[in-house]
């Protein structure tokens, strides 16, 4: 099947002065992942980097004038396409694989997933009617064969370590059960974490084959204690604190 062409493949807004958010229009809903610059005094931060359809070093250059951390909330393919582009990696143990392996080999659903975890993501509350992972694509990229790129983890992080940008510092928070090394980062002095897929407004899925609901539920109730402002998800907008506590209080109700 031929798709169109693409012209533009990545969208972005800025957030604030210091964080501005990237996207892929054109990668199919339940795979949009949001991607998110955080820029720093000394180096900036990247926190997933989206299907590695179209290079997002050339789509967004101005962003990635100096050092840049490329960080992996955690291993599925939607969040770690273009993270083979940096030269500083970091991830979780337990995801460092899928990044190391490019887990992606095709862009037709079921032939990529198999149908068993199409069901399943349906029976989450994921339409799955499209036939590709995408609705177009970019100059020089054919459905027939495209892969994803390995990229080579350089720096493993788990819970308590820091992502240091000079003039503001992340904390790696372990938040297992959408998958097993599954991580957030957060800034205390501004109530600011990257959440990933532990949370986000949205469908959560927890029946992946690497998922775990008891380790899910866990992290929920540890969610609930943290004093947030702003939680900027894995997908879907950016929510504020009082959110957080009730999505993670909708996922104890439906999980406990």
């Amino acid at each position: 099947m031929a798709l169109p062409l693409a012209t533009r493949w990545f969208e972005r807004t800025r957030v604030d002065d210091a964080i501005t958010l990237l996207w892929e229009p054109h990668v199919v809903p339940l795979m949009r992942c949001n991607i998110w610059h955080v820029a720093g005094r000394d180096r900036s931060m990247l926190v997933d980097t989206g299907m590695g359809v179209a290079s997002i070093v050339d789509a967004a250059a101005d962003l990635f004038d100096g050092s840049v951390t490329a960080v992996a909330t955690h291993g599925h393919d939607d969040h770690i396409g273009g993270h083979h582009e940096f030269a500083d990696v970091a991830a979780h143990p337990a995801e460092a694989r899928w990044l190391e392996t490019a887990p992606l080999r095709g862009l037709h659903i079921v032939t990529a997933w198999g149908q068993d975890v199409v069901d399943s993501l349906e029976a989450s509350g994921y339409p799955m009617t499209d036939e590709y992972f995408v609705d177009a694509l970019p100059a020089g990229v054919a459905v027939e064969t495209f892969r994803q790129r390995p990229a080579k983890v350089t720096r493993l992080v788990d819970e308590g370590d820091v992502i240091d940008l000079g003039d503001r510092s992340f904390e790696v928070l372990h938040l297992p059960g959408h998958s097993p090394g599954s991580i957030g980062l957060w800034e205390e002095a501004t109530g600011t974490l990257f959440s990933g897929d532990a949370i986000y407004d949205g469908p959560l899925l927890d029946e992946l084959p690497d998922s775990d609901i008891a380790a899910y539920c866990a992290t929920m109730e540890r969610l609930l204690t943290l004093p947030a402002r702003v939680v900027h998800g894995g997908h879907d907008p950016s929510f504020d604190g009082e959110r957080l506590k009730s999505l993670a209080r909708a996922y104890l109700d439906k999980r406990s």
